[in-house]
């Protein structure tokens, strides 16, 4: 056999089919990765005739299966909430509000009589600041202390993360990107070399069978077959199994630790933070139920000194109740805004960094591959299908090109 190999007439172009075959192997698994992220948005004809990528275009699907699969097994929004220390979280809307206590008050008594307020005597809206300052603390200790109570109430985590990843495709393929970045590009890289392999094969079979289908006919098999290998070793198989002095797992699995620590980092940074909570308790499809939580919380404020005083003093008694709704509604807006400062949140997403990484390291090997594993199963079949159909086509130029048959 290595006779007919080494005199062969065509020697050379035999001994590049290998090579040819590994290329073809690289560019199909490449290929396939480049589809399961790119594009963004469909691009070409519906609903036949086009490509988007599979997790933007199934991303709301991919986002719930990270939340059900994954993220819920590690813990609920309550107890998210109750790690990030609710007494800091209501001390630093205290303290936000109070330094800025003039100008909220200021704007809030212009847009009932600007007139009457910017005239009154300093002494006398100082009165009013200062009680509103005295009032804030217990207000905002109730209020947070209340949200931490009926979290679970108040916001839909799914929702939370299905609304942030539909308006953000690119972050789910951040994700998705991040975390599983050795696993792709050993699905890249591992075409070249099963591809390889498989040309090997093809050497033999092409000399004592040259008909002109060969070379289409494996370029077909090298590119689903590159596909199909490279996606079950990374997750098969599940639990570490010794083969001779070797233990046996796939390669995502094998990494639970680091992704672990990937996923906690990403998640906490984007996701499940303190922003992303706040905004969905106000702005959320409960947010009613937030919003008349915080009146009942400011009814002592409302219906004592401090808007009492200022009404008496600038709208008098008619307009009590039109102030007593602008308080209401600046209340709910300062809810969410001292949730911009990015080092608080940061401060406070650390601390369920942790506690996520070291429950997510704990997952069993069934629930962990949930994480990654949806990225590749969905419409899996139609990457292998057009790696097969690339390598189809690569073995066929190579036999017009290189074999010379046209």
């Amino acid at each position: 056999m290595l006779d007919s190999f080494f005199s062969h007439p065509d020697f050379w172009k035999l001994f590049s089919i290998p090579f040819i075959a590994g290329a073809v192997g690289w560019i199909t698994n490449w290929a396939a990765v480049q589809m399961t992220f790119y594009p963004l948005e469909f691009i070409g004809i519906r609903p036949i005739f086009g490509w988007q990528g599979i997790i933007p275009s199934k991303v709301e699907k991919m986002a719930g299966i990270v939340v059900e699969k994954t993220l819920q097994k590690l813990g609920s929004l309550d107890e998210f909430f109750r790690e990030m220390e609710p007494e800091k979280i209501a001390a630093h809307l205290t303290k936000s509000i109070q330094a800025r206590m003039e100008e909220y008050v200021d704007e809030v008594m212009t847009e009932r009589n600007s007139v009457l307020w910017e005239n009154l005597p300093l002494v006398v809206r100082r009165r009013v600041y200062s009680r509103a300052r005295r009032a804030i603390p217990a207000v905002m200790d109730n209020v947070v202390e209340d949200i931490s109570r009926n979290l679970e109430s108040l916001v839909d985590m799914k929702h939370m993360i299905v609304s942030r990843m539909r308006e953000d495709k690119a972050l789910m393929v951040q994700m998705f990107k991040e975390v599983g970045e050795p696993e792709f590009r050993f699905v890249t890289n591992s075409g070249f070399y099963f591809g390889f392999l498989f040309g090997l094969i093809q050497v033999p079979v092409f000399i004592f069978v040259p008909g002109n289908w060969v070379l289409p006919l494996f370029g077909f098999i090298v590119g689903i077959a590159t596909n199909w290998l490279a996606l079950n070793v990374i997750f098969r198989p599940l639990n570490p199994v010794r083969v001779g002095p070797f233990r046996v797992q796939g390669l995502f699995l094998k990494r639970q630790k680091d992704v672990a620590e990937s996923f906690a980092r990403l998640t906490t940074e984007e996701l499940v933070t303190l922003r992303n909570i706040m905004y969905q308790v106000v702005n959320g499809p409960r947010g009613d139920r937030t919003k008349a939580l915080i009146k009942r919380h400011l009814k002592p404020l409302l219906s004592g000194g401090v808007v009492r005083t200022a009404a008496q003093l600038t709208v008098g008694p008619g307009g009590y109740a039109d102030l007593k709704r602008a308080v209401e509604d600046k209340a709910v807006d300062l809810a969410v805004e001292p949730f911009e400062d990015d080092n608080f949140n940061r401060e406070r997403s650390s601390i369920i960094e942790r506690l996520m990484c070291d429950r997510m390291q704990a997952l069993s090997s069934v629930e962990f591959q949930d994480l990654l594993r949806p990225a590749f199963q969905e419409d899996e079949w139609i990457l292998i299908l057009v790696g097969g159909f690339l390598g189809a086509m690569a073995g066929l130029a190579q036999l017009i090109f290189v074999f010379g048959v046209a």
